[in-house]
């Protein structure tokens, strides 16, 4: 059994630089050891920087006319593959897709956008996603049946971030990492206040994200000389690993959203044995406190903010043990190993699904 792997990624980079140990697999949603399920992968031929359509296109011509023998897609996000999707839905195309849905399945107030959504759930035969919160606000919108949504536990890859945990680091101070949807604001503001504390941040951000231009925000605020922002560019996790490995605490300090923005810095603190300060976003499948693996903040509490910064200050043999915990966590739930078997069990009943049903239609 074969499957075709879809990414928004670039899968050749990141598969280039995995053989030099410096990207971490899980950003591959658990392809990577699907050989270890009897599952083989061919992998899609990325290439980014395209206008939406044209992507599409190419990204259709790459599926449809790929001369190696595969049974089913597995996609890590729709986008890019719509229109084999409706091809899927209309019966044009005859391979189950299964991808990983990262926003909640909405209603759309627009009639010919809620009829057009239907369709296109049509064509995704099975669905993972990140935290059953997801899946039940998914439920809402009454497109997709409970039976095809499937929790994956996704996390990250334990044997990656153990040769980072092999250089045995000094670890001081406190790190921010990540771009996406982030409070900077009251981030910078609880260090801030903070200051007379010591408590040290080295954030690392893009200098914008979507619509966020986070250098023009932080030339509007006032940035304590504990604080220090540095803008790394390109795809860089192995070495802003080596950055979080150095830190004695990972904050994740973000605006409000309906997905599970921040999940990727907390798996990573997660694996790394870090003690996580994180904003309060329900849809994350990690309850930091319920867990003991850290703390959580309500969206734009300063005073919260600064209040986790303290504790964290003033306890170190509780952040350590919280640190401990994450890493117990994620070595039971949440990494790779478990994200790739969640996968390969769905993708062997979808398959077997499939060529039951062509036998059926064929003996008819």
């Amino acid at each position: 059994m074969k499957v075709y792997f879809y990414h928004t990624q670039d899968i050749q980079y990141i598969l280039k630089r995995m053989e030099k140990g410096e990207f971490p697999p899980h950003f591959l949603y658990g392809a990577t050891k699907l050989e270890r399920h009897g599952i083989g992968v061919v992998w899609h031929r990325s290439r980014l920087g395209m206008a939406r359509w044209h992507m599409m296109i190419y990204n259709l011509w790459q599926i449809l006319t790929c001369s190696e023998h595969f049974d089913a897609i597995y996609a890590t996000h729709y986008r890019g593959i719509e229109p084999l999707i409706f091809l899927r839905a209309l019966g044009l195309y005859r391979k189950p897709i299964v991808i990983w849905h990262h926003q909640p399945i909405v209603h759309s107030q627009s009639v010919l956008r809620e009829f057009l959504g239907r369709v296109f759930y049509k064509g995704i035969d099975e669905m993972f996603f990140f935290s059953q919160k997801l899946i039940e606000d998914s439920l809402k919108a009454g497109k997709v049946p409970r039976k095809r949504m499937h929790l994956g536990h996704w996390g990250a890859d334990l044997e990656f971030y153990d040769r980072i945990l092999a250089r045995c680091e000094q670890r001081s101070g406190f790190v921010s990492t990540g771009k996406e949807m982030r409070d900077m604001k009251t981030l910078v503001q609880a260090f801030n206040d903070a200051y007379a504390t010591g408590a040290t941040l080295n954030i690392y951000i893009g200098k914008t994200n979507g619509e966020i231009d986070y250098e023009t925000q932080f030339h509007r605020m006032k940035i304590p000389d504990n604080v220090h922002i540095y803008y790394p560019q390109g795809l860089l996790p192995y070495e802003l690993a080596l950055e979080v490995n150095r830190s004695a605490c990972v904050t994740v300090c973000c605006l409000e959203t309906k997905y599970t923005v921040g999940l990727t810095t907390v798996v990573e603190a997660m694996a790394l044995g870090l003690p996580v300060i994180c904003s309060r976003n329900p849809q994350i499948p990690i309850d930091l406190d319920t867990k003991g693996c850290g703390i959580s903040v309500a969206y734009g509490d300063e005073t919260g903010w600064q209040n986790a910064i303290t504790y964290i200050q003033e306890h170190p043999e509780e952040a350590r043990k919280m640190g401990q915990r994450g890493r117990m966590l994620a070595e039971r739930t949440f990494n790779d190993e478990r994200c790739a078997c969640d996968v390969a069990k769905v993708l062997h009943q979808v398959v077997d699904r499939s060529q039951l049903a062509h036998r059926n239609v064929n003996s008819v």
